[in-house]
């Protein structure tokens, strides 16, 4: 069988075993492992293996992601969540369609302590979607607007994908967290946009809301303040080079806790289960991990990743094109895959194309703005029909709101998406700007 071949039926077993429920990072695992053996030797494959996963998990960047994700599992269970959006809607419930808004401000504050879409949709689907129905929101704005708000978890940093892209392609954390950053606020800013138009053309979708007095808002926004003093600790600490990124996910892991104790929303039970939480979700990570890299190896012994750049290379297609349907296969792949396995799965055979292409720019700017155009496509994924993780998540907590509704409600969100993926497409100095003004 030849390379290509090999790799193609690699492709069609590990999407067959994930139809069958097998979990992603097992399925590439047991292929890369099958296939390993077969383009090469069993004795090599366990020459192979027996150094492998011990140089992938003893890498030093990886201790960030288990740090990150305690950070969010705590601040989770310290009740944050239900503060920021108590605070947002404060200031915006009296305007049509605030409380929504609220949710957007909130899930924006609240990913820069978190780093997860899943867990961010997750915790406001908790916390915010019995307010909004309390208040007559309609469940379609309700439930689209968490989904949509949710992956703001991972387009503001910390972010645990971006972290993942940065150990596939051996990039800068620093400067991927610093090139997110300005498309993460643009998605909270069209977002906030988005919610505005839709109540406009149908205010029945968002009641109004009496205004509160400030004697009122001000209680709220005092109790944020512990959130923002993290988020700054963090981001500030992490932006202006006091210390590295792994650090500053250490002091927010621990500030978080400091705070959560301290105000007393969180007893040690709480740790304990964040604790918990924090191991299942680093232990699934991991296996993705390993089981990518398995297959990588597969795929790489095919050598059909190469032959795939070349091939591509002398069609001579716009280097923009080659870029949009990279892009375009990416929401494809969302619909039906999650979104670590899918980036540690395709990295290896979309990178080196893309490395191949001339946009006018150096090898880390493509680099890095790449990173972020898969960020973006990431969260179109995670809530665009016919799949959307986020919808599943809020359909899960939602029982009573059909998801038909739910996909109704996200559908804006997704098109305000697609518009901010072309202005980043288009400019890569909105994702590129602050790397360079920075370094």
């Amino acid at each position: 069988m030849s390379g290509n071949a090999a790799a193609l039926a690699g492709f069609g077993v590990m999407i067959g075993l994930m139809m069958l429920r097998m979990p992603i990072g097992m399925a590439m695992l047991v292929v890369g492992l099958g296939g390993y053996v077969s383009m090469s030797s069993l004795p090599n494959l366990l020459n192979y293996m027996k150094t492998t996963p011990y140089f992938l998990f003893a890498n030093y960047t990886l201790t960030v992601i288990p740090l990150f994700i305690l950070m969010g599992a705590l601040a989770e269970r310290s009740g944050i969540a239900r503060d920021l959006f108590k605070a947002a809607s404060a200031c915006l419930g009296h305007r049509r369609g605030g409380l929504a808004m609220a949710v957007i401000g909130a899930c924006t504050g609240f990913g820069a302590i978190c780093g997860s879409s899943v867990a961010t949709t997750a915790t406001f689907g908790r916390s915010a979607l019995p307010e909004l129905l309390r208040y007559g929101y309609a469940g379609s704005l309700a439930t689209g607007t968490i989904a949509a708000g949710g992956t703001l978890g991972i387009l503001i940093p910390p972010s645990v994908v971006l972290v993942v892209y940065a150990i596939s392609t051996e990039q800068n954390i620093l400067k991927l967290f610093q090139a997110a950053l300005v498309p993460g606020l643009m998605a909270t800013a069209f977002y906030l946009i988005t919610i505005a138009i839709v109540v406009h053309r149908n205010p029945d979708l968002a009641p109004l809301q009496p205004r509160q007095p400030w004697a009122a808002r001000w209680p709220a926004l005092l109790a944020i303040w512990p959130t923002i003093a993290v988020a700054g600790l963090v981001l500030g600490g992490i932006y202006g080079g006091i210390f590295t990124p792994t650090e500053g996910a250490s002091v927010g892991a621990v500030a978080m806790l400091l705070v959560g104790l301290g105000a007393r929303k969180l007893d040690w039970k709480g740790v304990a289960g964040s604790l918990r939480v924090t191991a299942e979700t680093t232990a699934m990570i991991l296996l993705i991990l390993l089981g990518g890299e398995v297959f990588n190896a597969f795929l790489a012994l095919t050598q059909m990743p190469t032959a795939l750049a070349e091939w591509i290379g002398g069609l001579g297609l716009s280097p923009l094109f080659v870029l949009a349907l990279l892009l375009a296969t990416y929401i494809v792949l969302g619909a039906v895959m999650d979104e670590l396995a899918m980036i540690i799965l395709t990295l290896p055979i979309f990178f080196p194309v893309v490395q191949a292409l001339d946009f006018g720019l150096g090898p880390d700017e493509v680099a890095i703005w790449f990173g972020i155009l898969v960020l973006i496509v990431v969260g179109i994924g995670l809530t665009a029909p016919p799949i959307g993780l986020n919808v599943f998540v809020v359909s899960a907590i939602a029982r009573t709101i059909p998801i038909t509704a739910t996909y109704r409600g996200v559908l804006p969100y997704v098109l305000s998406d697609a518009i901010r993926l072309g202005l980043v497409f288009a400019f890569p100095t909105l994702a590129l700007g602050l790397v360079r003004w920075l370094q």
